[in-house]
């Protein structure tokens, strides 16, 4: 090259994918789980559940002004973030164990990107036609009337969609009914529809232009995957040892030389990643399995075995070229690492039930007031002060007793009352202050400190909770 010829770029421009429209039992299957978790996403914030008069009646909610989050029966508070973690957990691990297995089995059926990118597709395909005339349409340089209208139909189309998406999400943190109403008459919170704009722009961008490219460069899954499976994964592939030599229909003379594959294109037309499956294992794969569906289809046509593309391992080639028959899925799945992560997927399941399922309906914290660490009242006495967080779990206000267990000549005051214990309002976690004095002369308040564990009883059901703490004395 000269130094009068230009550099060469190093960006690509994007060609547009246009998938064509397939049938067969894998595009059946991500049309009812796209129907599934769309209907999932966009119903559920408006399921009622009743949880009394104190208490949100919205199924799903993450109620973040109040800190809690109402999933059907269950409660979260914000001390049992555990249990979000939990679950963080183990999407992850169920992401490791499903790669390690069916290879990106998540990204060809259950990702949001893959979801509303096919949802976008299909609208598509409704107004514009299928892949020769979107293909038709994109290469008329010519804006007319025909175009413009199509083009606009489309984007509003898409634009709803994306509306629809940004308002479903948004009902998840507030109660459904009434925050539509204020959508409505323009009285919801600005970051409301803040919220809403930003959700409609990205999903209409994301599904509608980026699509592929999403999965490609913005997504790390492509490039982890790798980690996740072995050569016992079950992933799509192409088996071309029947398939090669390649090529057109061709004379029976000529048939004995050639493998199954008649090179129809085909399996390239209906990617939505634009790849060519016949090249090998891509980055750019997300084995939606839909090349499957479109070379079984054509192999029938031309009278030849269905499985020239399918879901096979590595591990199965050498068989497979000898003639043999591949082994069985379940040897391929029921392997040591799929066993390790369905070991540890449970684990923590089975524990996050357990926690669930073990934890009172009451609970405190205790937080010492270390300034002053203690006070010497006329009398002569020590008094330590505690702020103490009652939580009251149940649906209706509870009379909570304060009592401690340490040296017996200990006494327990709760500041704003004379009694010992205190109403905590329903569903609330109630801040008490409370004083623990020990008289002059007494044992414990010669010691630098003190063990004291503070007790709080349900005086309604005997329930009960603790807390550990220490007492602080004058010292020597």
């Amino acid at each position: 090259m000269s130094d009068s010829d230009p550099a060469p770029s190093l960006y690509a421009a994007r060609e547009p994918i246009f998938p064509r429209r397939v049938s067969g039992a894998f595009r059946n299957l991500k049309w009812y789980l796209m129907a599934v978790m769309l209907g999932i996403y966009y119903l559920t914030p408006w399921i009622r559940w009743d949880r009394g008069p104190s208490l949100p009646d919205q199924a799903v909610l993450l109620d973040l002004a109040n800190r809690r989050f109402y999933f059907f029966w269950i409660e979260i508070w914000p001390h049992e973030f555990y249990f979000v973690a939990g679950l963080l957990i183990m999407a992850g691990l169920g992401l490791f164990l499903f790669t390690s297995a069916l290879g990106r089995v998540w990204c060809g059926y259950a990702c949001p990107q893959t979801v509303w990118t096919d949802l976008f597709i299909l609208v598509e395909r409704w107004i514009e036609g299928d892949r020769n005339a979107r293909l038709r349409l994109h290469r008329q340089k010519k804006m007319d009337f025909r175009k413009a209208r199509l083009r606009v139909t489309k984007w509003v189309a898409w634009f709803l969609i994306g509306l629809a998406t940004g308002g479903a999400w948004i009902f998840y943190f507030a109660d459904a009914p009434t925050l539509l109403h204020d959508l409505v008459t323009l009285d919801a919170h600005p970051i409301a529809y803040t919220t809403m704009l930003v959700l409609t722009l990205t999903t209409f961008f994301f599904g509608g232009f980026a699509r592929e490219q999403i999965c490609i460069y913005a997504c790390p899954w492509p490039r982890i995957q790798a980690a996740m499976m072995d050569e016992d994964t079950l992933t799509v592939g192409y088996r071309d040892w029947r398939g090669e030599p390649r090529g057109k229909h061709r004379k029976s003379a000529e048939a004995e030389q050639m493998g199954d594959c008649i090179d129809c294109m085909a399996c390239v037309n209906v990617c939505p990643m634009g790849i060519d499956i016949r090249d090998g294992q891509q980055l750019e794969c997300i084995t939606c399995a839909l090349c499957i569906d479109a070379c079984d289809d054509v192999m029938a046509k031309i009278g030849k075995p269905r499985g020239l593309i399918d879901y096979m391992a590595l591990s199965d080639e050498a068989n497979e070229r000898a003639g043999q028959p591949p082994r069985s899925v379940w040897k391929h799945i029921l392997r040591p690492r799929t066993i390790m992560y369905t070991s540890l997927w449970s684990a923590v399941g089975i524990a996050l039930v357990f926690a669930l399922f073990i934890r009172p309906d009451i609970d405190l914290t205790v937080a010492p007031v270390r300034n002053p660490t203690f006070v010497t009242l006329s009398d002569g006495s020590i008094r330590n002060t505690y702020d103490v967080r009652l939580r009251n779990k149940h649906g209706e206000p509870r009379q909570f007793n304060v009592s401690i267990k340490g040296a017996p000549e200990m006494r327990v005051q709760l500041e704003g009352t004379p009694y010992s214990s205190v109403e905590v309002p329903a569903d609330t976690a109630f801040l008490q202050r409370v004083y623990i004095v020990t008289p002059k002369g007494a044992p414990s308040s010669m010691v630098e400190s003190t063990p004291v564990r503070i007790w709080v009883e349900d005086l309604s059901n005997g329930e009960r909770a603790y807390k550990d703490t220490t007492f602080n004395g004058r010292g020597n």
